[in-house]
């Protein structure tokens, strides 16, 4: 498959390089040549320094003959034409990122659909609906549904009250097979564990389990989940606006902003939000709105440190749940071990987000999350495919993967030692990366 990416930012930057292992013809465009130097000499794709709306360059790349054309530099109306002018020269599919949610409105969307514009990709959207499911599932730092929910993908950070810390994964206090621990992080390294690797305390583990078995994995972890009604937000920016628009009905917020001008915007545009002008950055304001009376705190300023040293404070106050906007990419790790909740990266979320859009037109592989060092696919079984020649536990995988589920039919379960993989199967895998090449074999 051959894909135009049309700018180099970060989300570009990010998409090309997940795509760049998947064995797909990628070509990367933007007018900075300085940063695609950077990906060229590191990645497995192509570079091309030239406009995203010239003509001349669009045709240069072969857009004529791309499968998929995604436009993701930071200027909307740029996306759109760019978009536009590779439909018409010949792009079979193309994705543009959008800042604006009128676009979003259905008639809106047919006109764009006419310019040539397939799809929209709107990261502040996407923020906002991590954001809110990060309140519904408040004791977890990560939380993703798979097969239509069948499966789900918990991440839970380990503090010294939870039963299972500083014990064994064999020797776990369970009597039935209702979870799969699949992936440990610790520190700024990912374990994919054996039964003889231990859970530590502060380390971020990751479970896969069916819903009946939530309240199991949350018991054992030592959380308790906490119903969020009244959400505090410092910083008015667009995925405050965007989340306060789409759930003040769900919740009680409350804005702080130090921009006064701007808290009068945000007073007209969210007439049900309480909007404060002050700086949630001074202990004091905060101590004034009573911060202490609120469920959750969100820092979603454009500053990552901010946001992160402000849901350090929060939690010093007592608030159950935090999340952090952190779109500093080196920060994102650190953050992570950090008792500042959940973070979210818009722009993570768009690239994770296009990447599904094109991994759900291969039924081999389905990629859903991918840690610092490691990553979670789901791959379909081929007839004669090396995994079915035995039950799981007398296969001899490698090192670096564990089987963590199988959908068989419309059936989700766990894999276990006896589990007997067959043709047709989709298995989630969880694998350190640069080795989930090497493990496609088994499944071919």
């Amino acid at each position: 498959m051959k894909i135009v990416i049309a700018g180099a930012g970060e989300v570009g930057s990010h998409l090309a390089k997940l795509l760049s292992t998947e064995d797909q013809d990628i070509i990367l465009l933007d007018s900075d040549q300085e940063k695609l130097d950077i990906i060229d000499s590191n990645y497995n794709l192509m570079t091309w320094c030239g406009s995203t709306s010239s003509f001349e360059a669009l045709r240069n790349v072969g857009v004529g003959e791309a499968d998929l054309y995604i436009a993701v530099t930071p200027y909307e109306t740029r996306n759109i034409t760019s978009c536009a002018i590779a439909k018409k020269l010949g792009a079979k599919k193309t994705v543009a990122r959008i800042d604006n949610s009128e676009f979003l409105i259905k008639e809106n969307g047919e006109v764009l659909k006419e310019l040539g514009v397939n799809a929209l990709i709107y990261p502040e959207n996407l923020a906002a609906d991590e954001i809110n499911i990060g309140l519904a599932h408040n004791w977890a730092r990560y939380w993703g549904e798979l097969h239509d929910g069948k499966l789900l993908l918990i991440g839970v950070k380990i503090y010294d009250q939870s039963p299972i810390a500083g014990v064994k994964l064999r020797d776990l206090p369970v009597k039935a097979h209702d979870f799969h621990v699949s992936a440990i992080k610790r520190n700024n390294e990912t374990i994919i564990p054996g039964g003889n690797d231990t859970i530590e305390i502060n380390d971020i583990v990751y479970f896969i389990t069916t819903p009946p078995f939530v309240n199991e994995v949350r018991e054992l972890c030592g959380k308790r989940k906490k119903v969020i009604k009244k959400v505090m937000i410092m910083g008015g920016s667009r995925i405050a606006m965007r989340f306060a628009k789409r759930f003040h009905d769900k919740y009680t917020i409350r804005i702080i902003d130090y921009d006064r001008e701007h808290c009068e915007e945000l007073a007209t545009m969210l007439p049900d939000c309480d909007i404060v002008h002050g700086d949630g950055r001074d202990i004091e304001v905060l101590r004034e709105n009573n911060i202490y009376l609120f469920d959750a705190f969100m820092a979603l300023t454009e500053s990552s440190e901010t946001n992160i040293l402000s849901c350090m404070t929060a939690k010093e106050f007592g608030v159950a749940k935090t999340i952090a906007d952190v779109e500093n990419l080196q920060f994102l790790s650190q953050a992570e071990n950090l008792n500042i909740g959940t973070t979210i990266n818009k722009k993570l979320l768009a690239s994770s987000k296009i990447f599904q859009m094109l991994l759900d037109s291969d039924k081999e592989t389905s990629k859903f999350l991918t840690l610092a060092d490691a990553e979670v696919a789901e791959l379909e079984v081929m007839p004669d495919a090396r995994i079915t020649k035995a039950p799981v536990k007398d296969l001899h995988l490698p090192f670096g993967m564990t089987l963590a589920a199988v959908v068989r039919g419309d059936e989700a379960s766990l894999v276990s030692g006896n589990t007997h993989i067959q043709a047709g199967d989709y298995v989630v895998v969880f694998s350190l990366s640069g080795t989930i090449n090497k493990i496609e074999k088994w499944f071919k």
